[in-house]
């Protein structure tokens, strides 16, 4: 994310190029993942808990979810070039909450089903955004709106950067992936066997869609009004808002399409690097000791990615050109680390965390 928000634009070519346009999407979905994977322990693993547990668990989890829902509009309100997807998490939570009692399997299928149909429902609802007045009237009575001075509950489910009907399913994937038994042998290899499928089928389906389909590179140029059409299946050059009207997009993957393609390959990409990170962690001392410092972040990771998001206001980081965007991506990424580090050594969470730990304190008088 720093990379995305931070680092010089993709067009600087080469490999620092490809690089920066290598995490833009890529990495909110596996933010979003891991988030899921989060709600998973946070309600019980590697059994849910029930009862009054569950319950109480339920209550802290609707108590995060609010609070991210409000952080998320504070920062928004910094009026930063960074589109802060705090808020979409909150609402995702909520929405994925009571699936926390399902097995690894159904939520398998749930996420898969929900990959398949969900773009599809998006897609019709911009257009009929576009195409009508509703939304506007929406808007103007939705208290949410007023209170935020924002489109609302339909920039949440529908126009904002990184609507819910189209993340859900890799807030689901990452339970999944939580109810798993991740101590198996062959279990870590299947879930990174999974994502290279999904990549796959995702990025190499909108290859072969996008030159195939007669009429598709052209439609989806003429739709997004850049020339980069060539590279809409993996890129964000091609623009990173669904096109409503223009059928042809429903073949891209690019990130932030919104697609289903699109979701299936940033799921894929999410599964693959957690799995070799998991690989690579479990079966080397050395190897986990070199990623301390990235794994303190990590643990506090709520306060590392609010902290950017401040910085980048108070110091006007916001809009740098490509000579001076590079050092300074490298100079928030080896502070973040630091800071961090010394954090965890003496603390067991971060300063956010510590707030929204006791914030959650009341769901324990839930009977």
């Amino acid at each position: 994310m720093y990379t995305a928000h931070l680092g010089p634009d993709p067009s600087v070519g080469g490999a620092v190029g490809w690089a920066m346009e290598a995490a833009r999407g890529r990495s909110a979905s596996l933010f979003a993942l891991l988030a899921g994977f989060t709600l998973v322990i946070l309600t019980g693993r590697p059994e849910p808990r029930t009862g009054r547990a569950g319950r109480q668990a339920v209550g802290k989890v609707l108590i995060r979810s609010f609070f991210l829902i409000a952080l998320g509009y504070v920062l928004t309100a910094l009026d930063t070039h960074v589109l802060v997807i705090l808020s979409y998490y909150g609402v995702l939570f909520v929405l994925a909450l009571p699936l926390y009692r399902l097995r690894a399997a159904t939520l398998g299928a749930v996420a898969g089903a929900s990959a398949l149909v969900m773009p599809q429902v998006l897609y019709l609802l911009r257009t009929a955004v576009d195409s009508g007045t509703w939304a506007d009237t929406l808007v103007t009575h939705d208290p949410l709106a007023r209170a935020t001075d924002s489109d609302g509950l339909l920039e949440l489910f529908v126009t904002g950067a990184y609507p819910v009907l189209t993340w859900l399913p890799l807030i689901v994937t990452g339970m999944a992936v939580a109810r798993l038994d991740l101590r198996r042998p062959g279990i870590v290899g299947k879930v990174g066997l999974l994502g290279g499928v999904l990549a796959v089928i995702g990025y190499g389906g909108s290859w072969l869609a996008l030159h195939l389909v007669p009429g598709a590179l052209e439609g989806v140029r003429d739709a997004s009004g850049t020339g980069s059409a060539a590279s809409a299946w993996w890129s964000d050059a091609v623009g990173a808002d669904p096109v409503p009207g223009m059928p042809a997009w429903l073949l891209v993957a690019s990130p932030h399409s919104q697609t289903t393609l699109s979701v299936l390959a940033n799921a894929g990409v999410a599964l693959a690097v957690v799995a070799v990170c998991l690989v690579c962690t479990g079966r080397s001392a050395r190897l986990r000791w070199v990623a301390t410092p990235v794994s303190a972040v990590g643990s506090i990771a709520l306060t590392a990615y609010v902290g950017h998001i401040v910085a980048i206001k108070v110091l006007g980081t916001g809009d740098l050109p490509d000579s001076a965007a590079l050092p300074v991506f490298l100079s928030f990424a080896a502070a973040a680390m630091l800071f961090a580090l010394v954090w965890t050594r003496f603390f067991r969470r971060g300063p956010l965390e510590y707030l929204m730990h006791a914030l959650t304190m009341p769901a324990r008088l839930i009977p």
